[in-house]
């Protein structure tokens, strides 16, 4: 997956169709569905891929996984109508080099019908049809935790990126939540949601270990959800990954958090010269979105890398 080049005129004209005919970004969730669509269930999924292409030759992967349980189903809602922003940023202002995004949805495998929802990555405006595809199930267990952990399982043992196979560069995941893991990975959940048959339950620290070989992993918390500011919580996070917590005080500022965080993780700017894009583009998300990265690395980033060579708009990127 990965083709084609995203078009906001193609998402503006969708979106004044939908206006006009009085239909919902999210008609398959609000048609009254109540099971996971057949295009973003990820039972006996192989792999989802990124790939290159001569089209896409310095792919750049980047997932966003929701939790849409409780008070926090409205954040698929949002990252819908700011889809225009986080594409400009990425590409207009060069942030990523061939960003490929796939989103996806976190319930919960203990009590929900929809626990894990997972779409393609898409280079094009196929990413506002998985979107449209999620299931807003609304459920979760009610104590402070959600199958995060089923979703990390799965994006470390069933997606490959060939910016990793090709270029030794680690995906972007930001999972955008209010609530804690489970402490395992459980072998019952995997075998009804996922179909892979686990001889023991993997330990949350071992998967994210191993999913860490692949990408770099954020978890954003809005300060207005449900659980939002909770210490227990962002504790615990904070053991599993260390700086790359974010608090974010204005969920109308994920889309640029986003789009920031993979900019300062491609060295393609500094924090300064992110808040300076925001003003230029006419965002207002420049105060939450610089409170949010506060915490990570003011200077460039070394990843995975052996040496340097230049690869188009972005500058210098590190293979």
């Amino acid at each position: 997956m990965g083709s084609g080049r995203w078009s906001t005129d193609v998402w503006t004209a969708a979106a004044d169709y939908r206006a006009a005919s009085g239909q919902s970004a999210f008609a398959y969730s609000d048609s009254g569905a109540r099971t996971v669509h057949p295009d973003l269930d990820p039972h006996g999924v192989f792999m989802r891929e990124s790939r290159d292409s001569e089209e896409h030759p310095f792919s750049t992967p980047i997932t966003v996984l929701f939790d849409v349980t409780g008070s926090m189903g409205h954040v698929p809602r949002v990252l819908q109508t700011k889809l225009p922003q986080l594409l400009g940023l990425l590409t207009r202002k060069s942030y990523a080099i061939d960003p490929q995004i796939m989103f996806g949805a976190i319930g919960d495998a203990t009590c929900d019908r929809a626990p894990l929802q997972i779409g393609q990555f898409e280079s094009d405006n196929r990413m506002d049809d998985d979107l449209a595809k999620i299931l807003l199930e609304g459920g979760g267990g009610g104590q402070k935790r959600e199958s995060y952990e089923l979703a990390l399982y799965f994006m470390a043992r069933h997606t490959v990126l060939d910016s990793m196979i090709n270029r030794g560069r680690r995906g972007y995941l930001f999972i955008i939540g209010d609530e804690m893991p489970y402490p395992q990975v459980k072998p019952r959940e995997v075998k009804a949601v996922i179909g892979d048959e686990l001889q023991k339950p993997i330990p949350i620290e071992d998967i994210i270990t191993e999913l860490r070989r692949k990408y770099d992993i954020y978890y954003i918390l809005p300060t207005a959800a449900g659980w939002g500011g909770d210490r227990e919580i962002l504790g615990r996070w904070r053991e599993l990954l260390g700086q790359n917590v974010l608090e974010l005080d204005d969920l109308d500022a994920v889309c640029e958090t986003i789009a920031l965080t993979v900019g300062l993780g491609e060295d393609a700017i500094d924090l300064d010269e992110g808040m300076s894009d925001l003003v230029d583009l006419g965002s207002e998300a420049g105060d939450s979105v610089g409170r949010a990265l506060a915490s990570l690395p003011r200077t460039p980033v070394v990843r995975d890398a052996p040496f340097q060579i230049s690869a188009g708009p972005g500058g210098n990127r590190r293979l």
